[in-house]
Protein backbone atom coordinates (compact mmCIF):
# COMPACT_ATOMS: atom_id res chain seq x y z
CA UNK A 1 0.00 0.00 0.00
CA UNK A 2 1.15 3.54 -0.70
CA UNK A 3 1.91 4.94 2.71
CA UNK A 4 2.30 8.54 1.69
CA UNK A 5 -0.88 9.35 -0.18
CA UNK A 6 -3.16 12.17 0.95
CA UNK A 7 -6.22 10.93 2.84
CA UNK A 8 -7.62 14.28 4.02
CA UNK A 9 -7.35 16.92 1.32
CA UNK A 10 -8.76 19.73 3.48
CA UNK A 11 -6.04 19.40 6.13
CA UNK A 12 -3.38 17.76 3.89
CA UNK A 13 -3.11 14.68 6.10
CA UNK A 14 -1.38 11.65 4.62
CA UNK A 15 -1.62 7.95 5.43
CA UNK A 16 1.77 8.27 7.14
CA UNK A 17 0.53 11.18 9.27
CA UNK A 18 -2.37 9.03 10.48
CA UNK A 19 -0.06 6.08 11.19
CA UNK A 20 2.36 8.30 13.13
CA UNK A 21 -0.47 9.83 15.17
CA UNK A 22 -1.94 6.40 15.88
CA UNK A 23 1.38 5.13 17.21
CA UNK A 24 1.22 7.92 19.81
CA UNK A 25 -2.10 6.42 20.99
CA UNK A 26 -1.54 4.22 24.04
CA UNK A 27 -4.53 1.88 23.87
CA UNK A 28 -5.85 -0.11 20.96
CA UNK A 29 -9.25 -0.91 22.46
CA UNK A 30 -11.52 1.33 20.42
CA UNK A 31 -11.35 2.56 16.84
CA UNK A 32 -13.50 5.56 17.78
CA UNK A 33 -11.21 6.55 20.67
CA UNK A 34 -8.19 6.12 18.40
CA UNK A 35 -9.92 8.21 15.70
CA UNK A 36 -10.53 11.00 18.20
CA UNK A 37 -6.88 10.96 19.28
CA UNK A 38 -5.64 10.90 15.68
CA UNK A 39 -8.03 13.73 14.86
CA UNK A 40 -6.63 15.83 17.73
CA UNK A 41 -3.10 15.38 16.40
CA UNK A 42 -3.72 15.70 12.65
CA UNK A 43 -7.05 17.60 12.45
CA UNK A 44 -8.14 15.14 9.76
CA UNK A 45 -11.86 14.98 9.00
CA UNK A 46 -12.52 18.39 10.57
CA UNK A 47 -13.06 20.21 7.26
CA UNK A 48 -15.65 18.79 4.90
CA UNK A 49 -15.71 15.37 6.61
CA UNK A 50 -15.51 13.51 3.31
CA UNK A 51 -12.53 11.46 4.49
CA UNK A 52 -14.14 10.29 7.74
CA UNK A 53 -14.73 6.69 6.64
CA UNK A 54 -11.32 6.47 4.94
CA UNK A 55 -9.62 7.57 8.17
CA UNK A 56 -11.63 5.04 10.21
CA UNK A 57 -10.71 2.30 7.74
CA UNK A 58 -7.01 3.17 7.93
CA UNK A 59 -7.07 3.24 11.72
CA UNK A 60 -8.86 -0.14 11.80
CA UNK A 61 -6.33 -1.60 9.38
CA UNK A 62 -3.39 -0.27 11.38
CA UNK A 63 -4.86 -1.40 14.70
CA UNK A 64 -5.43 -4.92 13.35
CA UNK A 65 -1.83 -5.00 12.19
CA UNK A 66 -0.65 -3.78 15.59
CA UNK A 67 -2.65 -6.39 17.46
CA UNK A 68 -0.96 -9.10 15.39
CA UNK A 69 2.44 -7.86 16.54
CA UNK A 70 1.57 -7.85 20.26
Amino acid sequence: MQENYTVCNCMQVSYSDIADALHQHQSFDSVIAAFEDVQKVTHCSTGCGGCHQKVLDIISELMMGSSKNV
